[in-house]
């Protein structure tokens, strides 16, 4: 398979990049510096990746870029409105331009997506806290939802992920478990990904999120 993976620089997404690689898959890692560079906010560097992998069918994308900015903001004096503006581009602009940049890449294939989200786009999961992290994560995971049905006609499956509470720069070290874990989780819901499951809300062990 020819894998695509966004943001592959470090913690999950590096991961992937090397659990995919390892049983043998064509991966393209992009990062903001390196052989694949992505820039998933700007128009123009989205462009031209698009424009790097030509015609080749993609039977995979991995929207994984994202952004915590407003960790431990607190809610009276937190929260600018540059943070807001920055994780939207990143977590959800940013996921949507790269849908749209590879979307004849992935009808090649009759490809999947994959959007990693997280439980906090839950509405059912409201302790406060966190609100730009929280509206993006909810606002990426509409994007998805909407994108499976219109993109179903396409034959291409989109699926949106919680990829567990991880141990990574972003997750911190009290977290609940490792990279290798939600690798492997998320490996195995990838690969079950099909037209049957589009648009499901999905945990990195299998079990349904709560929307």
């Amino acid at each position: 398979m020819k894998i695509v993976i966004t943001g592959a620089s470090r913690g999950i997404g590096a991961g992937m990049a090397a659990a995919y690689r390892a049983r043998g898959d064509a991966v393209v890692g992009t990062t903001r510096d390196g052989p694949h560079v992505l820039d998933v906010t700007s128009p123009e560097s989205q462009a031209d990746f698009a424009r790097s992998l030509a015609d080749a069918p993609v039977d995979l994308l991995i929207c994984n870029a994202g952004v915590y900015l407003d960790k431990g903001d607190a809610l009276d004096t937190g929260f600018g409105a540059d943070l807001w503006a920055r994780s939207f581009a990143t977590n959800v602009t940013g996921v949507f331009l790269t849908i749209q940049a590879l979307l004849p890449n992935l009808r090649a294939a009759s490809g999947k997506i994959a959007i990693i989200s997280s439980q906090m786009a839950s509405h059912e999961r409201a302790p406060g806290g966190s609100y730009i992290y929280r509206a993006s994560k909810a606002a990426v995971l509409n994007v998805g939802r909407n994108l499976a049905t219109e993109l179903r006609a396409d034959g291409i499956a989109v699926g949106i992920y919680h990829p567990g509470w991880v141990v990574t720069d972003m997750g911190g070290a009290g977290a609940d478990i490792t990279v290798d874990q939600a690798v492997s989780g998320l490996v195995a819901r990838f690969d079950a990904l099909d037209m049957a499951s589009t648009g499901s809300f999905l945990t990195w062990d299998g079990r349904v999120h709560p929307y």
